[in-house]
């Protein structure tokens, strides 16, 4: 048998909304097991239009609305209310004496901050005047008596909070309310951070709140045993991947996801039809072409093993001479910005491949947004500007004596975006606008050029190469040369840059410095 302490009697609810959507209909249901109702003006009418017995907030704390509405709930009357311990008899007795009657329900939603910072050419008094402080004040009373009061902050719990009531002849469980009162803390904290963020006028301040919701559960982590979801930013990118549809196939995984993200910024580096397949975070095929297929299949042909079960993105609409190719090997996903109809139907041909639209994709004005990249450690969180630092190519430097080839220089400016979102240490090597070569993630340079190089194979001759930091020695300039690379771009900085230059001068192979350097981990 239940134990009485263990519920909340609901004889009074206190109701101030400022979306309104299914109050109306929650309302009746109060009313209709007897359940005294106070509401706001704004809710109060409403209700009344509803013919739904409510008593007016005013009347319960003695005076009207004061500045425009900016003080309505903000009395003791209501608060003393809300936040009475029912165990304590010392509070009974004050309660009691200021004549204020228990308050067992609140059902609270703010003023919209969030939809108004989204609106353009919004005005800071707009945005000031759209800052809730008695809601939050209601909200941050019921929560912290929970044991006493119940706080409802989202529609959604409207129907659950009805069949709590049903099923306990107009009581709430304790239990129960201490998840509303989980979700109420969270949603004003989420609500301060907005605030605060909007506000804030610096990069990297002082005290960082981060606030996120909940997109999706995902199946596991990176692995089985890992449990994991996406989340997205309150306000997120257009060109980014909360802003994603699923068209076709099984639900993303975690890495489905992260490799996506890879894909994305990559193919968004090139204004030229672009085609990237991403392994575990790294390309294993890029290129650009007039014609989207074409630049599928020298993306492909990069490295066709690697390709296998790996993430595409391409920066055009798919067209079915492009989707063709895609459907002829094993892949988890493809994004583009859209998908002709026969192209889409070919696709769909495999019930399990992702097909995914972002249709801001090619937004330049949002792939240049700075924004902030985080990367957890236990207990702590590493801050900085995403790498998506708008470069000026006048700003290279030709250390060489050797001079450039137009196709040349095409290549290696191809390589070197390329490159940017390889895992260090990081060498590209690339030819006719198509990576042919990549080496990544190992501990020495010259490891990277090595493996790059056995990958390329016969396609090494007269290719270019690109490296995301200085090369420290010599030898990986060598080996490039005696494998057949024609130039090179890489960051410059190191104390051999020199002995460097030296050796591209005695291969006579161009060699551009870049002066930023693309460390990615």
């Amino acid at each position: 048998m239940n134990n009485p302490s263990d519920f909340i009697t609901v004889k009074t609810a206190l109701i101030s909304v400022h979306d309104k959507e299914g109050i109306a209909e929650f309302a009746k249901e109060l009313q209709n097991q007897k359940i005294e109702i106070i509401a706001s003006s704004g809710t109060a009418k409403l209700l009344a239009k509803e013919k739904i017995k409510v008593t007016e907030l005013d009347s319960v704390t003695g005076f009207s609305e004061l500045l425009d509405g900016r003080v309505k709930t903000l009395s003791p009357k209501i608060h003393a209310g809300i936040l009475v311990d029912r165990s304590n008899p010392k509070h009974l007795k004050q309660l009691k004496e200021n004549k204020i009657n228990a308050i067992d329900l609140v059902v609270v939603n703010l003023y919209p901050f969030k939809e108004t910072i989204e609106q353009k050419n919004v005005s800071e008094k707009e945005v000031i005047e759209n800052i809730d402080i008695g809601g939050v004040a209601l909200i941050r009373a019921a929560g912290k008596n929970y044991s006493n009061c119940a706080i409802v902050v989202d529609k959604k719990d409207y129907p659950k909070l009805l069949e709590e009531l049903n099923k306990n002849k107009n009581k709430i469980s304790k239990e129960f309310s201490f998840y509303l009162m989980q979700k109420a803390f969270a949603y004003t904290a989420q609500y301060d951070s907005l605030i605060a963020n909007y506000f804030s006028k610096e990069l990297l301040p002082e005290k960082m709140n981060l606030t996120f919701n909940k997109q999706f559960d995902l199946r596991y982590g990176e692995n089985p045993h890992q449990k994991a979801a996406f989340y997205s930013e309150l306000l997120p990118a257009e060109d980014s991947l909360p802003k994603i549809e699923i068209l076709h196939g099984k639900e993303l995984s975690f890495n489905n996801i992260y490799d996506a993200e890879s894909a994305i910024r990559i193919v968004q580096e090139f204004e030229m039809p672009c085609v990237v397949i991403i392994k575990h975070t790294n390309p294993c095929g890029v290129a650009c072409d007039e014609k989207l297929s074409s630049a599928f299949k020298k993306a492909f042909d990069c490295d066709q093993k690697s390709a296998f079960g790996g993430v595409i993105a391409l920066n055009r609409e798919c067209d079915l001479e492009t989707a063709k190719q895609i459907a002829a090997f094993f892949n988890e996903i493809v994004i583009a910005p859209v998908y002709s109809a026969d192209a889409l139907e070919e696709l769909k041909k495999n019930k399990n491949r992702r097909i995914v639209i972002l249709k801001n994709l090619n937004n330049k004005k949002e792939n240049l947004k700075k924004y902030l990249d985080l990367k957890r450690v236990k207990s702590g969180l590493l801050v900085q500007e995403a790498d998506n630092f708008a470069e000026n190519e006048n700003d290279y430097k030709i250390v060489t004596k050797e001079k450039l080839s137009k196709e040349q220089l095409q290549d290696l400016l191809f390589a070197w975006k390329v490159c940017k979102h390889v895992k260090s240490n990081a060498i590209v090597i690339a030819k006719n606008l198509a990576t042919v070569g990549i080496g990544a993630g190992q501990t020495s340079r010259i490891g990277s050029v090595e493996i790059a190089i056995k990958k390329a194979g016969e396609n090494v001759k007269n290719a270019v190469l690109a490296s995301d930091a200085f090369f420290p020695f010599r030898d990986s300039v060598d080996n490039a040369h005696k494998a057949g690379i024609s130039a090179i771009i890489q960051t410059g900085g190191s104390i051999k840059d020199a002995e460097v230059m030296q050796a591209a001068d005695e291969h006579k192979m161009p060699m551009i410095l870049t002066g930023i350097r693309h460390f990615k981990h």
